[in-house]
């Protein structure tokens, strides 16, 4: 067998480990290990799991990940972010969908806290879907709208799915953290225009909460939001102006999360440490899957099956919009299966010589690629994020009717899709200001 057959043989016994539940950290650095061995031997094959290890996790922007976990973690279990959701429901009131609206603008501001759509979707789920529940909104479009406006939350910076592609496609993170930004707003304000209309169509499904609500209430309630204001201010503040890294941002954040904690009376010792330990072991998982990805990459490099499949690809869709459709629908279908991080760092060894060969944007893609992976958040049969919700509302929802009302949120997510690609200006737009 050539060395390019087994580079393709390695891929086919990769997705045959995943389709037995094999952990993909494990079926990643197992099948690039042995496929390394096969072509050059035990002796090379150990070098490169004590070098490519050391190679990728050694990476500075990296040291990015584990802190603004820890800020997120903080700023979740330290209850900062509750004022979000009562600020945007008292001044949305008026505006019909006005409580499935506010749950949408509560997503966005977790999502500058946490880069995670899980904790987002957790986060809302807990807050909004109850209080839309008991003003008798349709069922399906609360849940629904909780479950996708949960996505804005790996778009909106800081970004953990940007920050791991930054480094493997070796691009600026905080021009990427500037593309997520617009691509985030774009998202949310999708989502709005999908609650305006369905409510528009049918008064019912939203019935109107009320209209009086005073304006002492309406500034009290913006006053509940300076916890989170105050960690975007010194984060973002400092990272977009130039004054420290994202490694950097991400310090001052957890650090300003258990400063502004403490000032608001709700820092514990128990919940630091619950916040550390969920750090510890979400960074550990990464570490693994991201080397996993990296010793992928050197096997397809080593057995030349990497630039075999990006000539083969490029030769075959020499449209470039016709290539970017079959990325588009390789990344929908594995969203159906296969969790965002490891679809992410299973794919871009493959993906990434192509986009790069046909002339795209790395800084472009890995938005797109981003919002691809939230995509699979949402979708049947495995969309983690509607399963979030199921486990906040228990019984009092089905699965699939939470399936159901995210329908009509994953069609704004398409639309969004398609103006990226025939747009790209658009998401480049701030990046290519910085």
């Amino acid at each position: 067998m050539s060395d390019v057959g087994i580079g393709l043989a390695g891929i086919g016994l990769l997705f045959l480990l995943l389709a037995m539940r094999v952990p993909i950290g494990m079926a990643l650095v197992s099948v690039s290990f042995g496929g390394i061995w096969y072509l050059l031997g035990w002796k090379v094959a150990w070098s490169s799991l004590g070098l490519i290890p050391y190679q990728f996790a050694a990476n500075w922007v990296l040291s990015s990940v584990p802190v603004f976990l820890l800020m997120g973690f903080v700023c979740y279990h330290a209850q900062l972010t509750q004022g979000l959701f009562r600020a945007a429901r008292v001044w949305m009131s008026g505006i019909p969908g006005g409580l499935a609206i506010a749950a949408v603008f509560g997503s966005a501001g977790f999502a500058a806290v946490t880069g995670s759509s899980i904790a987002c979707s957790a986060a809302m789920g807990r807050i909004a879907v109850p209080e839309m529940m008991r003003h008798r909104y349709d069922a399906q479009l609360a849940t629904g709208t909780v479950a996708a406006a949960g996505t804005i939350g790996a778009l909106i910076p800081p970004s953990i799915l940007m920050i791991l592609y930054g480094v493997i496609a070796q691009v600026a993170v905080t021009k990427l953290f500037l593309g997520g930004l617009v691509a985030g707003l774009l998202t949310a304000l999708g989502y709005i225009l999908v609650i305006l209309i369905r409510v528009k169509l049918n008064p019912a499904l939203a019935p109107q909460v009320r209209e009086d609500v005073p304006l002492s209430e309406k500034l009290d309630a913006l006053r509940d939001t300076w916890p989170v204001l105050a960690i975007m201010l010194g984060v973002f503040g400092g990272l977009f102006g130039g004054l420290f890294t994202p490694t950097e941002a991400g310090a001052v954040g957890a650090f300003l999360s258990c400063v502004v904690a403490i000032a608001k009376g709700t820092f514990t010792w128990k919940m630091f440490r619950t916040a550390a330990q969920e750090t510890l072991v979400t960074t550990s998982a990464l570490l693994i899957i991201g080397i996993g990805a990296s010793l992928l990459s050197r096997f397809l490099a080593l057995s030349g099956a990497g630039d075999w499949i990006s000539t083969v690809v490029i030769d075959i869709g020499a449209n470039p919009y016709m290539l970017l459709l079959a990325v588009t629908v390789m990344y929908l279908i594995l969203g159906m299966f296969l969790e965002p991080l490891g679809m992410m760092l299973l794919t871009m060894p493959i993906v990434l010589p192509i986009i790069d060969a046909a002339g795209f944007s790395l800084i472009w893609f890995g938005v797109l690629l981003t919002k691809f992976l939230e995509i699979g958040m949402i979708t049947p049969p495995i969309g983690m994020n509607v399963f979030v919700i199921k486990g906040v509302v228990g019984n009092l929802v089905t699965t699939s009717q939470i399936f159901r009302g995210i329908m009509w949120f994953l069609v704004a997510d398409l639309i969004l899709v398609l103006v990226m690609v025939l747009f790209p200006g658009i998401i480049m737009y701030l990046p290519n200001m910085s």
